[in-house]
């Protein structure tokens, strides 16, 4: 028989690489974190400082990556870069916890919110309901080829886009209702310094998580040097322009009383604007909206087992691809952990334990950028990071504090996100010589 042809697939261009990252940041974070702001921090200047410093952290890690992904092109994300780095042994450390929490986590999360904003919203429909068939229908989608992916994910990602556009802009024209100032007061800056902010700090870096999402699927992208720098950076400086825009409208819309404790912020504001059939129209969009979110999750996730399964035979099984490049049996993996974390989890929980590990490995492999430079001056760096050593100390020393911080604060979920790091370094030598015994 002749030997086979090697599969190949259409890549991503420009757009759905910014379609990805877009849709991967603008998720449940920024439709819920306010309700768990507003208690610990009475003030809208504040609340507003706290999205600012989380875009400004998250542009700092995205030119980072930038570097890192031109130097190091291959999917994976922390897999890849953390293995490169340090050693194969730290990166399947991160590998672990990408395919464990990394994904399936937040999948759950965001399933969560858009089964709470279409249930307020659609009278007797079973959140549960909305939460799991969401899970399910877009992991078949994705499960076709990574061209129908791509296409997919632009078209939800732009009219998530306009949908939020409108909602600012209406929101914006009815007015300061609440009254909210945004100038500093008394006791501004000790809120700043406070534990409060250092734990609401967890939940906005969780909201701007994302940003390095195409990093995932470097094997898939079009001209990686060109397209992924300039595809993070728009994508994050549109993300970070819209939060601050949307939790000063939140602020506008309704006394922060109002949002104390709630998820479905976003709903609570547009019925403040628009009335209750106002803020139900806009809970349904809303709640359709997170479907690209969960879209562009469900997509980059499984490219950090497909890396692993290519590196490690005994694992191999976890790199199958369908005739389009869809990683079926990784897309399976991440499903049903994301099921199983939407089964077991309170919403509150699962964010600060995931988002601690996860703001663990991407600490570790922005301080990757120094070692790099130092063991391998010479390596091509097509786009270096600008104003080094700037952007990667600024994202150490936020990142850093928020998680020390929440180690003290939420010690408990802390603890649980360390044991997930350390079980999948622990793993990396069983799976190492099982690699050694194929052979």
């Amino acid at each position: 028989m002749p030997p086979s042809k090697p599969l190949t697939f259409r890549k991503v261009g420009f757009f759905s690489c910014v379609a990805l990252v877009v849709a991967n940041m603008v998720g449940t974070g920024v439709f819920t974190s306010l309700g768990f702001q507003v208690g610990g921090l009475p003030s809208p200047f504040v609340i507003c400082v706290l999205w600012v410093l989380g875009g400004l952290v998250a542009i700092c890690g995205a030119l980072t990556y930038c570097e890192l992904a031109t130097c190091l092109p291959r999917s994976g994300g922390e897999y890849n870069f953390l293995a490169a780095i340090y050693h194969p042994s730290v990166g399947f450390a991160g590998g672990f916890v990408s395919i464990v929490i990394g994904f399936s986590a937040p999948i759950a999360l965001v399933s969560m919110a858009l089964g709470e904003y279409l249930s307020s919203a659609i009278p007797g429909v079973s959140p549960a309901a909305l939460s799991y068939g969401s899970i399910i229908g877009l992991a078949l989608i994705h499960g076709v080829a990574v061209h129908a992916s791509g296409v997919f994910q632009s078209v939800v990602t732009a009219l998530k886009a306009a949908l939020l556009l409108g909602f600012l802009l209406l929101g914006f024209l009815r007015g300061n209702l609440a009254g909210a100032s945004f100038l500093p007061g008394a006791d501004s800056w000790d809120l700043v310094l406070s534990p409060a902010f250092a734990i609401s700090l967890m939940f906005v870096l969780y909201s701007y998580t994302g940003w390095n999402a195409v990093t995932y699927i470097l094997g898939e992208v079009k001209d990686v040097t060109r397209t992924v720098p300039l595809a993070i950076l728009v994508a994050t400086g549109f993300v970070t322009l819209l939060y601050v825009g949307l939790n000063a409208l939140f602020l506008r819309s309704a006394p922060m009383t109002a949002f104390d404790g709630h998820i479905e912020v976003a709903r609570i504001s547009a019925t403040a604007l628009f009335g209750g059939e106002g803020g139900r129209l806009m809970a349904t969009l809303i709640g359709g909206g997170l479907i690209a979110s969960l879209s562009a999750m469900t997509w980059a996730g499984p490219r950090v087992s497909q890396a692993i399964g290519r590196d490690f035979p005994a694992l191999g099984f976890l790199s199958r691809t369908s005739h389009g490049g869809a990683p079926r049996v990784a897309l399976a993996l991440q499903t049903v952990l994301a099921l199983g974390f939407l089964a077991s989890g309170t919403f509150e929980n699962v964010l600060i334990y995931a988002q601690f590990a996860l703001v663990a490995c991407s600490f570790f492999t922005v301080a990757g950028i120094f070692v790099l430079r130092w063991r391998q001056p010479d390596l091509p760096r097509p786009f270096r990071c600008p104003a080094y050593p700037l952007p990667p100390l600024v994202f150490l020393a936020v990142t850093g504090f928020s998680l020390i911080y929440t180690a003290v604060e939420k010690p408990m979920e802390a603890i649980a996100g360390a044991i997930t790091i350390l079980v999948g370094y622990a793993l990396y030598f069983p799976a190492l010589r099982m690699r050694s015994g194929t052979r």
